[in-house]
């Protein structure tokens, strides 16, 4: 249970790597260029809070709620998505490098990610109806039995996608992209 509640305020530049992190429940708060890299952050809960230009990379999430949170411009590599608090989960991404981070049975319906690197990447069994992922690089991202129906991948590249594992029904691909589509075929598609 968070033990202090913080609301409307703006947190720059702190390391905290070097200065202890308050768990608790931030609400409408701003992280600007922080960083909580190899930072334990389980339990805390951040409901309509923004990070800009923030390295959370490997960080802590056990239980960790993020309600209706937007990242901007943050490095967030190796994140376990799956360890925190599905109840109200709710974010988006901007600009972000999510690299070898894990979605694994994650429910992220209509999730926003847009000019973002998600390389190598595991999406298996998780929910992505109706997400959009624009001008995403998903190099080597995994997708097994994942639910992608109306998701947006129509201007996302370097994916693989097998259609016979996952569920694509009425999602958006490009022309460009039918590749990572059939790559299973071993066939060579002429542009």
């Amino acid at each position: 249970m968070p033990q202090e509640y913080i609301s409307s305020e703006t947190f720059e530049g702190i390391d905290y790597t070097e200065k202890p992190f308050l768990n608790g429940e931030y609400d409408g708060c701003t992280f600007s260029n922080c960083n909580f890299s190899r930072v334990d952050i389980s339990g805390s809960l951040f409901i309509e809070c923004t990070f800009i230009n923030c390295n959370l990379s490997l960080a802590g999430m056990v239980k960790t709620s993020f309600r209706d949170v937007a990242f901007n411009g943050c490095k967030m590599l190796g994140l376990l998505f799956g360890d925190c608090n599905e109840f109200g989960l709710l974010f988006n991404f901007n600009n972000c490098q999510l690299n070898n981070c894990s979605f694994y049975q994650v429910k992220i319906k209509k999730t926003v990610f847009r000019n973002s690197q998600l390389q190598e990447v595991d999406f298996t069994s998780s929910d992505m109806t109706g997400a959009v992922l624009d001008n995403c690089d998903l190099a080597n991202a995994t997708f097994d039995r994942t639910i992608l129906e109306k998701a947006d991948l129509s201007t996302a590249f370097n994916y693989s996608i097998n259609p016979e594992t996952n569920y694509i029904k009425k999602a958006k691909f490009s022309m460009a992209g039918l590749s990572g589509l059939l790559y299973k075929y071993d066939i060579d598609i002429v542009h």
